[in-house]
């Protein structure tokens, strides 16, 4: 019975489509077209020569039998191995208008030795088309520095501290000179200066040579004392001023105004010591006592800052 039921099924299979034999067997892909690959063409970075720290790119060409196509998902940035890290992949476009897959690698660990490793075989799904086969690619990754030193001439293990060379400081020495000898010619300039506006308003401002004046008298209740004073006020205001035509000075210098108590009473003090001074009989410590120097002092610094 064995032998005719294989029989029967063997007549069977026979007369069946081809087609429909290959669906059936199940080592055989339902859609090929998604499963084929093809070879790309890849621009593969160098073999040798690569350290700690370094970006090695591959470039693959988006290009099928002429035509282009899209990738259906880059390669996503993940660790590979001990050695490797994927960075993000790009597209890139070339002068000639082609469209490159970039995919880079960085090495992030360095060998005790000399090491061969291999960036890793990718395969890249298309949106239409067979997905793109990338081979591993093998390359070389060496130490950053030898695990022993040669031991010859100055190539020792360890190597002395290098004497830091001393800076040129002669430059800055003179710049420095320079600079000093400018700030003290600024500073004469600038005293020369301020004694000559001194001098100046000291024979140009009334107060200001009265208060020169006085400063030279012993005195300062001495009748020149007061004549000096009196001058000083008819200087400024261009004429004889006396207890009546003080508003009319007061008017005319306006920056005197809140002295004019004080010069009030000095006019009806210089009345009563040069016009009644027997008559009063006031004694000679009261006639001393009279502030005029202040008076004058403050005359002067009213008129210094109404003057700047």
């Amino acid at each position: 019975m064995s032998l005719v039921h294989a029989a029967v099924l063997a007549l069977v299979l026979a007369a069946l489509p081809a087609g429909s034999a290959r669906a059936a067997d199940p080592a055989t892909p339902a859609t090929p077209a998604a499963a084929a690959t093809t070879a790309a063409t890849i621009e593969q970075p160098r073999s040798f020569g690569h350290v700690l720290g370094d970006v090695l790119t591959q470039r693959v060409l988006l290009e099928h039998q002429g035509r282009p196509i899209e990738p259906g998902a880059l390669p996503t940035a993940a660790r590979i191995d001990l050695w490797l890290e994927r960075r993000p992949s790009r597209i890139e476009t070339d002068a000639q208008g082609k469209r490159w897959l970039a995919v880079e690698y960085q090495v992030i660990n360095a060998p005790r030795a000399l090491a061969a490793i291999s960036l890793p075989a990718l395969t890249i799904a298309t949106a239409s088309g067979p997905a793109l086969a990338l081979p591993a690619w093998p390359v070389s990754i060496g130490p950053l520095a030898p695990a022993e030193a040669f031991g010859q001439g100055d190539l020792q293990p360890l190597r002395p501290d290098r004497p830091v060379a001393a800076l040129a400081t002669y430059p800055i020495e003179q710049h420095l000179k320079f600079s000093l000898l400018a700030l003290l010619a600024v500073l004469l300039a600038w005293l020369a200066w301020w004694a000559w506006r001194n001098m100046r308003e000291a024979q140009q401002l009334p107060f200001a040579h009265a208060w020169r004046e006085l400063k030279r008298i012993d005195d300062p209740a001495s009748p020149e004392a007061w004549r000096v004073l009196h001058r000083a006020l008819n200087r400024s205001a261009g004429r004889v001023v006396h207890g009546a035509s003080l508003p009319q000075l007061l008017a005319d210098a306006p920056y005197l105004r809140p002295l004019q108590p004080r010069l009030e009473d000095f006019y009806r003090e210089s009345t009563r010591r040069f016009f009644f001074a027997e008559s009063t009989a006031a004694p000679a410590e009261a006639q001393a006592a009279y502030p005029l120097k202040p008076l004058c002092r403050a005359l002067r610094n009213a008129e210094k800052r109404h003057r700047h």
